[in-house]
């Protein structure tokens, strides 16, 4: 059985994922053409800790950064280096944070640049994600299953003519960065047999997808970023939500 968090855990949650919300919204505004990926993760690295909070990324393995960044075709796990951001850039970030002893976990895809630059193929091919995310959410309240949330993904990505990653997930996310369950992208046999969702359960949906075909492949030999194989852009739309009955709490929007 999957543990319920506290009240006192949804409450350490709900205030450091609208730090990490608010952190993740200044990171994306600051990235505009030429700004190179290194000068993000050091702004997030001081943002967290100025927040109170650490980075929850380091805690997996050898990962020793805050943030994953992905450009393009880069799926996840993107590790920031001196690429500098291009105008028309399809860019990812993805980013967690340790708030009193909890984890929150939170991406969001955008196009780098000028307006001349953000083609209406890539702004649907975004919009989708990001609409696909709030539809996911609207169906993760007790009493539903893992299953019906993978359901609306693969349905809405799918039925946009765009590729889910079959090989990611979503996740629960509380003491742990990664916790049971895995949330896939697409519908693993009965749903009626995937976990059930219960009230004060905490988990990182993940939207994550390829305008191409969907099959990935390590970039490079770095054990970390994932590309797509046919090298067709990318996404990730992702939110820490607390469970509820008839209707969840995203727990990473901007705090005020």
């Amino acid at each position: 059985m999957i543990a319920p968090k506290t009240p006192e855990e949804i409450r350490a949650m709900t205030i450091g994922g609208g730090k990490l919300g608010k952190i993740l919204q200044e990171l994306l505004i600051m990235s505009t053409p030429g700004t190179r990926l290194l000068d993000l993760e050091e702004m997030a690295q001081k943002r967290i800790k100025e927040e109170g909070g650490l980075p929850s990324f380091s805690t997996v393995g050898d990962y020793q950064w805050a943030t994953c960044l992905c450009v393009n075709d880069v799926v996840v796990h993107g590790i920031p280096s001196e690429y500098r951001l291009t105008s028309g850039d399809v860019f990812t970030i993805d980013i967690g944070m340790i708030y009193e002893g909890l984890h929150t976990d939170t991406a969001w895809s955008m196009i780098v640049g000028d307006e001349k630059d953000k083609t209406e193929k890539k702004k649907r091919f975004l919009d989708v994600g990001a609409q696909t995310l709030e539809k996911a959410i609207a169906v993760a309240v007790a009493g539903n299953r893992v299953g019906h949330i993978s359901e609306v993904i693969q349905r809405e990505i799918e039925g946009a003519g765009f590729s889910v990653i079959k090989d990611l997930t979503g996740h629960g996310v509380g003491r742990k960065l990664h916790e049971e369950p895995m949330i896939p992208e697409y519908v693993r046999g009965n749903i009626e047999r995937t976990p059930l969702l219960t009230s004060r359960m905490t988990i990182a949906i993940e939207v994550i997808y390829a305008e191409g075909k969907g099959t990935i492949e390590y970039l490079v030999d770095d054990g970390w970023a994932l590309a797509s194989r046919d090298q067709s852009l990318t996404a990730t739309f992702e939110h820490t939500i607390a469970i509820g009955d008839g209707k969840s709490t995203v727990l990473t929007k901007p705090e005020n």
